[in-house]
């Protein structure tokens, strides 16, 4: 049919009148479909990661500046995941749920404090040899090295000078280390009043998201949640059962090779555990420094081979057998995670570091299941519209 022009009007089909192929004429109005298709995908990608690099700058600076309430949160989070399943074990035996919080709370300040005034006393007991025996193992070391020793003989005389003035700076400055001090007491209380409250009110959460949210956001939130508490309760749970063999075993070893304060040093391996690789790392040292210079080198390679044999055995052995089970995350994950977290917020950042990864990529898992379930259902939708043994016409443009 011809148009108002009296010229034959053009196909549709994507052809001429004739039948010859009609030319495709570049979109001006969307300058950016005249890129072949790899280089806008590769620009799509690089402004989605720009933007998640973005928003997580600006989580992980909001969590730092607040982190006045952001650790006590973390840390009730962490507690809460470790010793959660005491309580259907005492809700099934008839105990009310506020009770049950309170005996599960009381538990865990007598361990915490029970472990830090283990190794407190210990180290103040052992605090004079210990500090004897270190520079006696540095200067052992100095003599077996020759001349390279010299300049640890050196490193070790600076060292002294400026642990005097260290000493003296924190002499003066014992209000400044109250007030550090004050802030610890009061982040621990709140961090064990958010315990008390997770514990008793935690089983409302997700009817209290679906309260609030349409009912698919509220059930991928919910799911989200779920697994990012599994994951970090698959940690608390899989090395607190390490720390305690590590500890165990070596205090055993150090108690048989007479080291001094080889509780305080058990007390130390126990909470180093917690810092994958660095934690363990110094720790034994420590332990292996002080052997060294109580007992002469035929105690410290005893020692070492204590720690090594302990370390051996959590790592091929323990570590599989039990992380497996709860959550699992790749070497270097783990390394980059300590690392960052401690350039962050030093020792605390190292602590959290590895527990926050793990619920992040828990969370990261159940998004990529539900973007997967979405597409298979989509695909399904347009097969389910076909009637049976009907070809999708190619779309033509």
């Amino acid at each position: 049919m011809s148009g108002e022009t009296g010229e034959p009007a053009a196909s549709s089909s994507g052809t001429e009148p004739d039948g010859t192929a009609r030319e495709r004429r570049p979109d001006h109005r969307r300058p950016y479909l005249m890129l072949p298709p790899p280089v806008r995908a590769a620009a799509a990608w690089s402004v989605a990661g720009i933007l998640l690099i973005t928003v997580a700058s600006l989580v992980v600076f909001a969590l730092v500046e607040l982190r006045a309430a952001t650790v006590p949160v973390i840390l009730a989070l962490l507690g809460t995941s470790l010793l959660y399943p005491a309580m259907p074990w005492m809700v099934r035996r008839g105990v009310g749920r506020g009770l049950a919080a309170g005996l599960t709370c009381a538990l865990l300040v007598a361990a915490v404090g029970g472990v830090i005034a283990l190794l407190v006393n210990s180290l103040v007991h052992s605090a004079p040899q210990i500090a004897e025996a270190l520079p006696q193992a540095g200067d052992r070391l100095a003599n077996w090295l020759g001349p390279f020793g010299e300049k640890i003989r050196h490193a070790l005389d600076n060292a002294k000078g400026e642990t005097s003035s260290l000493v003296s700076a924190l002499t003066n400055g014992v209000l400044s280390g109250l007030g550090l001090a004050t802030r610890i007491a009061t982040g621990g209380v709140l961090a064990l009043a958010l315990v008390f409250f997770f514990l008793r009110d935690g089983h409302r959460t997700p009817d209290a998201v679906r309260s609030y949210l349409p009912a698919r956001t509220a059930e991928t939130v919910v799911a989200c949640a779920e697994r990012a508490f599994e994951a970090m309760a698959g940690f608390m749970r899989g090395t607190t059962l390490i720390a305690l063999i590590d500890a165990f075993f070596i205090t055993i070893g150090l108690l048989l090779l007479d080291v001094p304060g080889a509780p305080g040093l058990g007390a130390l391996v126990f909470m180093g555990a917690y810092i994958p690789f660095v934690g363990a790392f110094l720790s034994g040292t420590v332990a292996v420094l002080v052997a060294l210079a109580e007992g002469g080198l035929g105690t410290a390679l005893w020692a070492l081979g204590v720690v090594l044999a302990v370390q051996m055995i959590e790592g091929n052995v323990l570590q599989p057998l039990i992380q497996s089970r709860t959550v699992e995350l790749h070497p270097a994950t783990i390394m980059v995670a300590v690392v960052a977290g401690s350039g962050i917020a030093g020792i605390l950042g190292a602590l959290l570091a590895v527990p926050v990864c793990a619920a992040g990529l828990g969370v990261v898992s159940v998004l990529r299941g539900e973007i997967g379930r979405s597409r298979r259902g989509g695909r399904r939708g347009a097969t389910a519209g076909r009637a049976p043994g009907q070809e999708q016409e190619p779309v033509q443009e």
